[in-house]
């Protein structure tokens, strides 16, 4: 399956660190949202994206709303979602597992724990 990834940070250097991880891991179709809304717009007027990596922390939709929008539509409950934040307290990844993300991992993070998560996400697909 070919990987297109939606990445969802209002931090233009965590995009560009995850960006730059997702391609030095050979992944090269990325599109960029700065927020939760921005990164709905965007999924729905992109029909090829099939991975969305978000922070938690943004303003307008958090990541853990983002979640929440994304799981509500039945087109998406199979949609991999990878939460990337520094929210690390076992009460915040509850809340974002019961909020259906697919996997959690905690910045600062390596491109091999990002790759050990997508890897992952998509056996549990299979």
């Amino acid at each position: 399956m070919s990987l297109k990834f939606l990445v969802v940070d209002d931090s233009v250097t965590m995009r560009r660190i995850v960006a730059n991880s997702l391609k030095n891991l050979g992944y090269e179709n990325i599109v960029e949202a700065v927020d939760g809304k921005d990164a709905l717009a965007k999924l729905a007027a992109d029909a090829e994206i099939n991975f969305v990596i978000t922070d938690w922390n943004m303003p307008v939709l958090t990541g853990l709303e983002l979640t929440k929008a994304i799981r509500a539509d039945d087109k998406y409950t199979k949609l991999p979602i990878l939460m990337v934040t520094t929210r690390g307290v076992k009460e915040d990844i509850i809340e974002a597992l019961q909020a259906k993300v697919s996997n959690y991992v905690i910045k600062p993070f390596t491109p091999q724990i990002l790759k050990e998560k997508i890897d992952q996400i998509l056996a549990n697909l299979q």
